[in-house]
């Protein structure tokens, strides 16, 4: 298609005209509405790249449409069964043996995904109605007859007497403000001769600051787990009439902090332990390092830099490390990334431990400054994501990737459903996944060696990723207990990514390292089953305890051996 040889910018007045004129013109109707319905999707087009995030995927589906799925007979020709086993091993060959030209060759067969149990209801398991004892947090009030008790005489037919059973039980829900407020009003007497005052007290139980320690953890949880920012919750407590300014909030969230840090130091100090490390990155904004930003992007300039030379981004980094039993998640928010991030959890490791596994995606910034100290993995789940990205595009090439690698994860996934220790997992790995990989490497070499895929495409890179990493791609069939992806951090990032959607941005690093904190602690309660509110005001009352001794209020211990508060 020749290009255009002016650039033409539309306004949506000179577009409404446009669509009149077309309209007036000697043009057939359907003609005409086909031009109005190009200059309209013109429009739409700028705005969405100018108001929204799309991918080329995204975009692709708009002005084209969702590619159709392939026909059974496409699908079926496409997934053949190797008659031997699972490994799909001769069907590789002969594509491999068999390529042509043209490089469209038909992908290699893929034996049969395991059979799953499916839920026989109407609905997943763990969804629909709850029973009444879901609901542990309701208030419980006894409901009792006024005139009939156990013993009497039945009032229908008169013969019987009355016995206890079971009680029934009814749940209502209610509605309130995230903080409730009691007023009591103290009687006050004073004397007529000497004017003593005399006030009456608080009931039993009451205590003596305005904030209890379980309003200052819940909105530590609204704020660092629902990820509601404080002029919101603000704005939704005054229109309940418990008002509580946002400023407010955060000095009472601070308290909660001051008792919660030695309990995250000592939570570091574990994890540094840890022989399994997931670690990954997102964005985070800082208002406090934005405004440096513009004082070095100044400072460059005056010395004629467009660009200043010192590190400008801001991460937020998820660690989650498996300790033992137990698994601590750790979040940083500042300008280091995960790889200096992790350096620093190896520099508080003790000497002779064995060398922990680390999982990341294949980033430079997830390297650590010295790799020699664990056994790097790579996320296997990205490398087959850049392969599904392209499946519109290159469906025969992509479909022999994507079926040997849903066989390995289908085989991890039974593996873990059967409860196999670390080397059992291994040792059925390399029985069952090992053939499946081999063939598959020699598959994607086949494709570069032969010339059959240029190396620069959008495919050849997808091939030279999974070729330059294969090694920590597939540590998984060499060490026991290696992962096969990094989901679990992704997954712990979406606490701090769903903060950053609501709130956008903290204001100095304190606040950053407060919330590292106290979602660090609401994270890792989450993931030990443990009830975080709860916690948080054990922390708060037991201060000196903690502060004494941060190990046994780690969040898995407390949920073992201490009773709620």
């Amino acid at each position: 298609m020749k290009k255009p040889a002016d650039h033409l910018t539309l306004n949506a007045e000179d577009g409404e005209a446009l669509i009149a004129r077309v309209h007036r013109s000697n043009l057939p109707r359907a003609d005409a509405e086909r031009v109005e319905w190009v200059i309209r999707m013109y429009f739409y087009v700028v705005f969405a790249l100018q108001e929204a995030k799309l991918s080329a995927k995204r975009l692709r589906s708009l002005l084209f449409g969702k590619c159709p799925e392939p026909s059974p007979e496409a699908s079926s020709a496409t997934a053949q069964t190797d008659s031997d086993g699972p490994h799909a091993s001769a069907v590789l060959k002969a594509d491999a043996d068999g390529a042509g030209a043209t490089g469209n060759q038909a992908p290699p067969g893929a034996s049969p995904r395991p059979e799953r149990a499916q839920p026989t209801g109407g609905h997943r398991p763990g969804t629909g109605c709850l029973g009444a004892a879901a609901y542990t947090g309701a208030t419980r009030v006894e409901c009792r007859h006024e005139e009939l008790a156990v013993g009497q005489r039945c009032p229908v037919c008169g013969q019987g007497t009355l016995y206890a059973l079971p009680a029934g039980v009814e749940v209502r829900i209610d509605g309130h403000a995230l903080l409730s407020a009691m007023r009591y009003a103290l009687e006050k007497l004073r004397c007529s001769a000497c004017g003593a005052i005399f006030t009456a007290g608080l009931p039993v139980g009451v205590g003596e600051e305005k904030y209890s320690a379980r309003a200052r953890a819940v909105l530590a949880v609204s704020r660092y787990y629902l990820g509601v920012p404080g002029y919101r919750l603000q704005g939704y407590q005054a229109m309940l009439g418990v008002p509580v300014p946002d400023a407010t909030q955060w000095d009472q969230i601070e308290v909660v902090g001051d008792c919660a840090y030695k309990v995250f130091v000592q939570m570091e100090r574990e994890a540094a332990q840890g022989e399994l490390i997931f670690h990954d990155d997102t964005a985070v904004r800082i208002l406090a390092l934005i405004e440096e930003n513009r004082d070095l992007v100044a400072a460059a300039q005056a010395q004629g830099v467009s660009t200043p030379t010192e590190r400008t981004g801001m991460h937020t980094t998820a660690l989650v490390v498996k300790v033992g039993g137990n698994t601590a998640i750790l979040y940083y928010s500042s300008r280091r990334h995960a790889g200096e991030n992790l350096q620093g959890l190896l520099d508080k490791r003790e000497a002779g431990l064995a060398k922990p596994l680390a999982m990341s995606d294949a980033l430079a910034s997830n390297e650590v400054a010295d790799e020699s100290r664990l056994i790097r993995c790579h996320c296997l789940a990205h490398g087959r994501r850049k392969f599904s990205d392209l499946e519109e595009v290159f469906p025969h090439e992509c479909q022999v990737v994507l079926a040997v690698l849903r066989q390995v994860f289908d085989h991890d996934e039974q593996a873990r459903e059967d409860q196999l220790g670390p080397e059992a997992r291994l040792a059925y790995h390399q029985t069952q996944s090992q053939p499946l990989m081999d063939e598959l490497k020699r598959w994607l070499d086949t494709r570069i060696d032969d010339h059959l895929v240029e190396p620069n495409s959008a495919l050849g890179k997808a091939i030279g990723y999974m070729q330059r990493h294969w090694v920590t791609l597939t540590r998984f069939l060499s060490v026991p207990g290696a992962p096969l992806d990094n989901n679990l951090a992704e997954r712990a990032l979406k606490l701090f990514i769903r903060q950053r959607k609501n709130s956008l941005f903290y204001k100095t690093e304190h606040s950053a390292y407060l919330a590292s904190i106290l979602t660090s602690l609401i994270a890792t309660c989450l993931y030990a089953g443990v009830n975080a509110v709860e916690y948080l005001v054990a922390l708060q009352e037991h201060r000196h305890e903690v502060f004494a001794d941060p190990a046994a209020w780690l969040p898995w211990a407390y949920s073992t051996s201490r009773a709620s508060p």
